[in-house]
């Protein structure tokens, strides 16, 4: 309740220099529609609230990794468990923190969006890009803009990076440390970065040269907790101590239970990435421009020996088999070894080129190719140790292809964008058996997945201004279909030995997305905005492509859903915003309605048997406010202040497969968000900078029956985060910080990071 009302009250506190300035002159002019920097124009259309941040916001934030420079944006998250945690999914408003394919990623204009699947799994490929290396990060909510696909249902994130100006140069260091104290882990968790770049640009020439990299390494705490299982065997047990019981964990047979005492943790997840991107740009004088992007990133995660909490009579370490425990026989399973290596590569063309002086053509295309994703696993804890038995989870081929075609006309009472645009999204995953877990080298074939979705989409948006109105009307009609998926098995009976498949139906569905806005500018200082939108989220490959195969290689019918439909959302948004001076003050209420949501869960199917699986929700529902706050040298010059209020209501509306969550809170949705940050330059050099992130205590599951504060829930968030900035010279730069001051325990099911500190030095040329 503390922490609550703490949270409830720091973004009115930060409201307060409103009736201190609200006499004075706006200093930013009219850019109401974007909060945040007003240096660079945001590069995604503004419909709706919208977010654009830069160098002035990016300089109080500990920034780990790139998604970390988003982390105090308006009714905003992102699912980030650790420093190099690959599987950090955005969110916006009410989206659950696994729909990661309602949310459209872009890096210079292309996209990392990985819409191979909708879960933790397939977030945004963040790792292309080093914090040191962006420009602005912009940010709209929801799908008001007809230029971008259904996936935009929750919203855009547009990553920019640096430009050359000039001859450059940037190189930045940083240290990393977790203290870690959570059942029977006691340690402190290490990690650090370099990052470095140069770029050049011609005097008298049309062409300009960035090259970067990034090496990151850093130990990320334990993600999984292992519980105990009762056991009637009759097979020796061996006496141990240790484990640990949760007090907090409600749940009978969740690890921490009485039922099932938590015996080991997952080894702390060693993380090493290594990042090198190209930039090409032309800039000629006709007005012609380009721009090549290439990006290599590659990741390793090695998670080696679990942390075994159990010790026998005599000390030693027990990480698996039948143990005995107060008088009572478990089973000890589960703790393993495992090693994932991943390669990728982002390439992009953008061209751009004026017809006339009204007309303009722009082209963009681009790929994002998985070179290599092998995932070893032992099958157990001793064969891990000892080189044993286990499994490899290769994918390949896998990719995404984009493209994008569109034309901007001046037509002087009004301007008119159209254009086409076109994606594929492929997978190829196939599992094996190995003799020894480490190496691929007498790998067996198991089972394998594949599958190929894409889209085709054309679009118009009108812009008509009648002062001090403006109204816009745009459509975006898409073409999906799912083709070529299946799956591979090793049959039985007759069929004994050999490799079976089965082979999924195509499917083909449209969407027409209707999209509408009007904008009036009541006085110069006030601004209020209405957005309309219909937007439509095709099933991604790994949503459709799931299932399993009967040995004689059919399908069993109740582990997929073959009727699995698009979701379709309507939505409005109503924004209100003034500008008072040194503070600019924004309101936004926000609805949406979507019918057939996709998500996992546990439900009746087509068949009116229970199956855990994708399954359609017929409808969800979910609307909230939003308050902004902007002020600029508060009280005292030097002093500024970014903080936001949100309040969500997101139900599940009607649900035939899972009545009982029908008018339930949807999960991982929290009613409340505040996140504020507060700049101060002490002196010139020195500027210093607290941060606050809080979000209330959603339900976990579909049905609000699971509400806890521990492993395996979603939890209450409060963090409060600091940082100083010293610019030694005007090239040096020396930074330190902290996340987490108070050392909140926080849970997204997994463990969020406690108390963790960065240092950083950076130079410039």
């Amino acid at each position: 309740m503390t922490k609550t009302m703490l949270a409830l009250c720091a973004a009115p506190l930060a409201l307060f220099p409103l009736a201190v300035h609200a006499g004075e002159e706006a200093e930013h002019g009219n850019t109401i529609l974007v909060v945040g920097q007003h240096v660079s124009a945001i590069s995604i259309e503004p419909r709706g609230l919208s977010v654009s941040l830069g160098e002035e916001q990016f300089a109080g934030i500990n920034a780990q990794n790139v998604e970390d420079l988003m982390k105090y944006a308006p009714d905003f998250f992102v699912r980030k468990r650790f420093a190099g945690d690959s599987n950090g999914v955005p969110g916006f408003r009410g989206t659950h923190s696994t729909q990661s394919a309602r949310t459209l990623v872009m890096v210079d204009g292309f996209t990392v969006s990985n819409f191979l699947g909708n879960s933790f799994a397939f977030a945004p490929k963040w790792g292309v890009v080093g914090p040191g290396e962006v420009a602005q990060f912009d940010i709209v909510y929801g799908p008001y803009s007809a230029r971008y696909a259904g996936n935009s249902m929750g919203g855009l994130v547009s990553i920019t990076t640096r430009s050359p100006k000039q001859t450059e140069a940037f190189a930045t260091v940083q240290g990393l440390a977790q203290g870690y104290d959570q059942f029977g882990t006691h340690d402190t968790y290490r990690g650090y970065s370099a990052e470095a770049g140069f770029g050049f640009r011609q005097e008298d020439g049309p062409w300009s040269v960035r090259v970067s990299g990034r090496h990151f390494r850093n130990d990320g705490q334990p993600q999984m907790f292992y519980g105990l299982s009762a056991s009637r065997s009759t097979e020796p047990a061996t006496e141990v101590t240790g484990a640990v019981i949760d007090p907090r964990q409600g749940q009978a047979f969740a690890p921490g239970s009485p039922a099932k005492p938590i015996f080991a943790a997952q080894s702390p997840a060693a993380i090493t990435q290594d990042q090198a991107k190209l930039r090409v740009g032309y800039d000629g004088a006709s007005g012609v421009t380009g721009e090549l992007l290439l990006a290599y990133w590659h990741n390793l995660d090695s998670q080696t020996a679990p942390d075994c909490y159990l010790r026998d009579a005599a000390g030693n370490r027990v990480c698996e088999g039948a143990v005995s425990l107060a008088g009572k026989t478990y089973q000890a399973s589960g703790a393993k070894w495992s090693r994932s290596v991943r390669d990728e590569l982002l390439a992009g063309l953008k061209l751009a080129a004026p017809l006339s002086d009204a007309v303009t053509l722009g082209g963009t295309v681009s790929t994002y190719q998985i070179l290599r994703s092998d995932s070893f696993t032992s099958s157990g804890y001793a064969t891990g140790a000892a080189n044993g038995p286990g499994t490899l989870a290769r994918q390949g081929p896998t990719y995404w292809w984009t493209g994008d075609l569109s034309l901007d006309a001046d037509l002087g009472i009004a301007t008119l964008a159209s254009g086409a645009s076109a994606n594929i999204y492929r997978t190829d995953a196939t599992n094996h058996a190995l003799t020894h877990w480490r190496t691929d080298v007498d790998r067996a074939f198991s089972t394998r997945t594949f599958g190929t979705t894409r889209t085709l989409a054309g679009w118009a948006e009108l812009r008509v201004p009648f002062e001090p109105v403006t109204l816009t009307f745009g459509t975006r009609f898409e073409d999906w279909r799912a083709y070529d998926g299946g799956l591979s098995r090793i049959g039985t009976g007759a069929l004994a030995g050999e490799q079976v498949t089965g082979r999924y139906d195509s499917r083909h569905a449209t969407g027409l997305q209707p999209k509408a806005a009007l904008e009036w500018t009541i006085d110069p200082q006030t601004t209020l905005q209405l957005s309309l939108a219909r937007a439509t989220r095709f099933p991604t490959v790994g949503e459709l492509f799931q299932g399993s195969l009967d040995g004689d290689g059919s399908f069993n019918e109740d582990s997929f859903d073959p009727g699995l439909k698009p979701e379709r959302s309507s939505d409005a948004n109503l924004l209100l915003a003034h500008d008072f001076g040194r503070v600019k003050l924004t309101g936004s209420a926000f609805w949406q309605r979507v019918s057939n949501t996709i998500f996992a869960f546990t439900g009746f199917n087509r068949n009116g048997v229970t199956t855990s699986s994708f399954k359609n929700i017929d409808v969800t529902r979910q609307y909230g406010f939003e308050l902004i706050a902007e002020a600029h040298d508060v009280a005292v010059a030097g002093l500024d202040i970014d903080a936001n209020l949100a309040w969500i209501d997101s139900i599940t509306v009607r649900n035939a497969a899972a009545p009982a969550a029908e008018g339930v809170q949807f999960p991982r949705i929290p009613r409340w968000r505040v996140n504020a940050n507060l700049r101060y330059r002490i002196a010139e050099p020195v500027m210093i900078s607290l941060g606050m992130r809080y979000a209330s205590r959603p339900n976990t599951d579909l049905l609000g029956e699971q509400r806890g504060d521990t492993y395996g829930y979603t939890s209450e968030l409060f963090a409060l985060d600091a940082r100083i900035n010293w610019h030694a010279t005007e090239r040096l730069r020396f930074s330190a910080g902290a996340d987490n001051i108070t050392n909140d325990l926080a849970w997204v099911y997994h463990p969020y990071p406690q108390r963790s500190f960065l240092i950083e030095a950076g130079w410039s040329l």
